[in-house]
Parts: structure tokens; C-alpha cells; sequence
């Protein structure tokens, strides 16, 4: 199966009683997206940081602190060591990125002595981002990795962008997902390594190295995309247009494809860190409280 929006995985997510943990709780966005998670059963929250902002932030927004388990950071303290802690203690399900930079929200989790990072993943422990498009025109959710973590992957963690990928999809419900890795053309060209190593990738398919999925590649966006395309340029593939996984050659084609989709095409997105022992929502600070609250429901999804 498939989903062919945001709305059906918020059915999936309802009731699910999972536990988010806000580190740096005191912005509005985030408050925002979690009242919005809250009032619509998805999950309920602990508030971790400054807690005379987060219970003004609250006020200003109408809502009843006693709704929330709400921790102080001591100043000085990382807020996301205080939220990992709370995670790693059995008393939250998934972590959320607030007031903060990334990196300062992944610290603690790499941190082995908080034992939140998971070399025994599907992945080796290698985490990477999935970003969620619910596409203007398209019948189903699109999943495009990676275009927040990894820089410059190699041929190996691509394996690992993968098996993150089909691994999270299935947990919410897809049964084999469909994994397109993208490149300029469809050919194999020896002078082109993302060609070389998109063959390579559905080679590991076919022989069982990476399972739970279909692996095609080299394959271009417009004919993973369309399947008129596919016709008109000959190439014969059912999956086309059905794709649920892009994969792209690294950081900035993915992080650029993604804005493109987002901003060009008004799509809308939602994204989360896979590869560790929880999910992690990781949106830019300027994201909106629709994008926040999307991300949320991927993790209570899972």
C-alpha cells in the first residue's frame, strides 16, 4: 500500500499513544504543531527547556500547561541532553528539534553513552533524512532521500540511505516500497560514478542484499516520475510514476530537488532523522507549524 496523503497517515497516527520529547520547547511554531498533534489524539508531549518561556509561549497561545510534562534546562545545559535523557530512560518515543540548531540537537544523540545511536540498524547505524512531498497533481506520497544529512554519499551508504528508507516506509505501513535512484540519464555511463553505483544498487536489489523493496536505477526524474515520459523515450519499467523512494546522487541535488518541489511545484513536506534507536523531526526553524506538525505525525506514525 501506499498513502496518497497527509491526512491518511494522520488516521494511522491517531490513538497510537506515542510520547514526543520537544528539546528547546520555547518557540511558537513548535508549540503550535504540538497543540495541533495533541487536540488530534496523535500523541502527547514533555517540554523540555526554558520553562517560564515555554509556559508564556503556551499562555499566548490559549493553552493549558497542565497539558504537557514540562522540564527545566538549567541555563548552560543543552536542552536536547536533557530531552535525550528523558528518551533513553524509557519516558519518550521520538525527539523534536525546537529553539536550536541541529547539530546541538544531535550531539547528545551520537553520544554512545545515551545509547540513543544504533550501529546495529538496518543501516550500520549510518542516520540519514527522508522529506515527506504530498505533491500538487500526484496520487501518493513521495519520499526523497537524502538531502539533509549525508553529504557525498558513497556507494555503501547509499545502500544504508536505502535500507533507512524501506525500512521506515514499511513500519508505516508499505509493503514493498518502490525505490528509484536517480541520475541524469537512464544509462549506465562509466564516466558518470552515480550511474556506475545506481546499477550496482539494483544489482544488491536482485540478489537479495537489499530486500523488502524494487531497486531501479540509473533512472531520471521525468521517467520515474511519468510514465507518458517513459513511454515516449522507450523505456519499459511498471514502477514508473508508482515510485515511492528518490534517491539522489547526494546532499545538494537532493536538498535542491526538494526546495523545488516545495517552493515551484506547492508541494507540501514533511521530514524526519531516521537510523538512530527513535525518530528524530529535525525542520528548519523557519519552517511553518504545518511542516512541524506533519513531521510529528511521521514519527507517531512509525
Amino acid at each position: 500500500m501506499s498513502y496518497r496523503n497527509f491526512e491518511a497517515l494522520i488516521e494511522r497516527a491517531r490513538g497510537g499513544k506515542r510520547r514526543g520529547v520537544v528539546a528547546a520547547a520555547e518557540d511558537r511554531h513548535i508549540l503550535e504543531a504540538v497543540l495541533e498533534a495533541r487536540g488530534r489524539g496523535i500523541a502527547e508531549f514533555a517540554l523540555v527547556g526554558d520553562t517560564a518561556r515555554i509556559l508564556e509561549k503556551l499562555s499566548d497561545l490559549g493553552a493549558e500547561p497542565g497539558d504537557f510534562r514540562i522540564v527545566e534546562a538549567p541555563g548552560g545545559e543543552n536542552p536536547a541532553q536533557r530531552a535525550v535523557s528523558l528518551i533513553a530512560s524509557g519516558e519518550g518515543d521520538f525527539l523534536i528539534k525546537g529553539r536550536m540548531d541541529t547539530k546541538d540537537l544531535l550531539k547528545p544523540v551520537v553520544d554512545r553513552a545515551n545509547n540513543l545511536h544504533d550501529p546495529n540498524s538496518a543501516s550500520g547505524g549510518l542516520m540519514s533524512h527522508l522529506a515527506f512531498f504530498e505533491i500538487p497533481g500526484f496520487d501518493r506520497l513521495v519520499v526523497l532521500t537524502d538531502g539533509g544529512m549525508v553529504m557525498y554519499p558513497t556507494l555503501e551508504q547509499k545502500k544504508g540511505l536505502i535500507l533507512n528508507a524501506v525500512h521506515t516506509l514499511r513500519e508505516m505501513g508499505w509493503e514493498r516500497p518502490r525505490v528509484a535512484v536517480l541520475c541524469a540519464v537512464e544509462k549506465v555511463n562509466p564516466k558518470m560514478k552515480e550511474t556506475v553505483e545506481a546499477e550496482a544498487l539494483m544489482q544488491m536489489n536482485r540478489s537479495g542484499d537489499i530486500e523488502g523493496c524494487v531497486v531501479e536505477g540509473p533512472i531520471s526524474y521525468d521517467i520515474a516520475m511519468s510514465p507518458e515520459i517513459a513511454a515516449i523515450k522507450g523505456y519499459e519499467s511498471e514502477n514508473c510514476g508508482r515510485f515511492d523512494v528518490l534517491l539522489t546522487p547526494d546532499m545538494t541535488s537532493g536538498n535542491l530537488l526538494g526546495k523545488s518541489l516545495l517552493i515551484s511545484a506547492g508541494a507540501r513536506l514533511a521530514g524526519l532523522v531516521v537510523g538512530a534507536r527513535v525518530p528524530i523531526v529535525v525542520t528548519s526553524r523557519g519552517s511553518s507549524a504545518e511542516e512541524k506538525f506533519y513531521s510529528i505525525v511521521l514519527c507517531a506514525a512509525r
